[in-house]
């Protein structure tokens, strides 16, 4: 697998099915409620920046998921970005990221809250660390 071969799309009907594959394969099914179907499909709904990779091949199988929301004017939160383990390291999150920011424009910053492990991913594609981040854990 390379980077030539993977196509970013917008995909707002991305089936839950499949985002929960990605979601297991990329190591977030630990921390996402992947057993959970309405819940998936909930947060499928309630997104309104869908992103997609998905290999150039017969069956175009999904690799990665970018799923935002956004204003399309100002600000746009990043809540998953998920790529298949076997992708990893092969350009595909940098891939999303890069077509969200396409799709999004240069006047729309962009947030998200990284898991620990992702830190590096996140600055060695230049984004900029931030102090003053809050949280409300959720319960349930």
């Amino acid at each position: 697998m390379s980077e030539q071969h993977v196509l970013y799309a917008s995909e707002p009907a991305l089936d839950a099915a499949e985002f929960r594959r990605v979601l297991v394969e990329s190591g977030l099914g630990e921390t996402r409620p992947v057993d959970d179907e309405a819940r998936l499909k909930a947060m499928l709904a309630g997104a309104n920046l869908v992103l997609t990779a998905r290999l150039d091949i017969e069956g175009k199988p999904l690799i990665g998921v970018a799923r935002g929301l956004t204003d399309f004017s100002w600000v746009c939160y990043i809540s998953d970005l998920a790529v298949s383990q076997a992708a990893q390291g092969l350009g595909v999150g940098k891939g999303l990221m890069d077509e969200t920011r396409r799709q999004l424009g240069p006047s729309v910053a962009i947030s998200l809250i990284s898991m620990p492990d992702a830190v590096g991913f996140y600055e060695g594609i230049g984004m900029k660390r931030m102090a003053d981040a809050f949280w409300f854990g959720r319960k349930g």
